[in-house]
């Protein structure tokens, strides 16, 4: 049994690590990269949709690859250690704890005073190292969603509320067991993702929200970051 210093130890490294993990920057830095500062262009958001539209499509690709494994690492690294022992984790919320807070460390980057992206590729990759199926059946609705409206936004807005839904038919089903702990880490990134899109939800309400397109097609139009 782990001392309270250990367990104290156990659960800041859970939060601390994960956090500034998630808070490295990786639009903003592909953008310095390419000589361009990408919260004064396009949406002004430091995520990979951003990247493309101002950059160009394989930057937007590498920034998203970079934004999920933020995401994936930390996470995985909470199992794995929770997993052999080298973690006591006796309330079962380590993992998810680590979860959280990377996809915080996104939205809210120390390296950045705390003004950071929607964190829906970081959350992606959190949730895929907790619980694959259901991250897999979001990724379903969102592509349907977006392929459909070409709204990414609309498209990341669903997908977020669809997870939790789709955690429990899959808990209840028998298909992947999912913690009460995971439950309610996956409403409060549902949460989340509405939180940040406040802004997108208010111009897909009145019809001006932008259509994604290529680098050098979209119109440049302001969002709250």
């Amino acid at each position: 049994m782990a001392t309270p210093l250990e367990m104290t130890l156990c659960y800041g490294a859970a939060v601390a690590l994960p956090y500034l993990t998630g808070s490295i920057p990786f639009g903003f830095l592909i953008g310095k990269m390419k000589g361009v500062d990408i919260r004064t262009q396009g949406s002004g958001n430091i995520g990979a949709t951003n990247v493309t539209r101002v950059i160009g499509k394989n930057w937007g690709r590498l920034c998203f690859a970079l934004d999920l494994l933020k995401g994936i690492l930390p996470v995985l690294t909470a199992v794995l250690l929770v997993r052999h022992g080298q973690w006591e984790d006796p309330f079962g919320v380590l993992p998810s704890l680590a979860a959280l807070s990377t996809v915080c460390g996104h939205i809210y980057p120390v390296y950045l005073h705390f003004h950071g992206g929607k964190g829906i590729s970081t959350a992606a990759g959190a949730i895929l190292a907790l619980n694959p199926p259901s991250l897999l059946s979001a990724g379903v609705v969102w592509a349907a969603v977006f392929l459909l409206s070409r709204y990414v936004s609309l498209a990341s807005i669903l997908a977020a509320i669809s997870l939790p839904v789709f955690a429990w038919i899959m808990k209840y089903s028998g298909v992947w067991n999912c913690s009460a702990t995971e439950m309610v880490l996956f409403c409060v990134l549902a949460a989340l993702a509405l939180l940040r899109h406040t802004s997108n939800i208010k111009r897909l309400l009145n019809g001006t929200e932008s259509r994604f397109t290529k680098k050098g097609k979209s119109p440049e139009e302001k969002e709250e970051k």
